[in-house]
């Protein structure tokens, strides 16, 4: 959830340092780019302990920001995929740079697993 700014005319970065940091809203990002379109059982699978309501939430907010497209087909059920926008590319590309300096300047503090380490760090973002 970003919260509105006291201040009439909030610095760019700040809004999205607050889309950002929003539950879980790494994670899905990162799915995305790494398994392309995904409808949203495979997400909710592929984002492991997110509950369906803050999944939801957090794609419709990801929607509405412009950063993912939500493609529904109207099929028995109904078939919803999700996939990155041009922007929502862009914010993994500078995900991945982030990903690249942590690995650079922090592989040698810690001995445990970097895809579980990376895991908790992106939720936690």
């Amino acid at each position: 959830m970003s919260y509105p700014s006291k201040d009439p005319s909030p610095c760019p970065v700040s809004i999205l340092i607050a889309v950002l940091s929003g539950p879980w809203t790494v994670s899905i990002l990162w799915v995305l780019f790494t398994n392309g379109p995904t409808r949203f059982g495979a997400l909710k699978r592929r984002v492991d302990g997110v509950s369906t309501k803050v999944l939801t939430e957090r794609l419709r907010m990801l929607e509405h920001k412009g950063i993912l497209y939500r493609h529904h087909e109207p099929t028995v059920p109904p078939q919803v995929t999700y996939s990155l926008t041009e922007l929502g590319q862009e914010l993994v590309f500078i995900l991945k740079q982030l990903n690249d300096l942590a690995q650079h300047s922090y592989a040698d503090q810690s001995k445990v697993n970097y895809e579980s380490e990376l895991a908790l760090v992106l939720q936690k973002l």
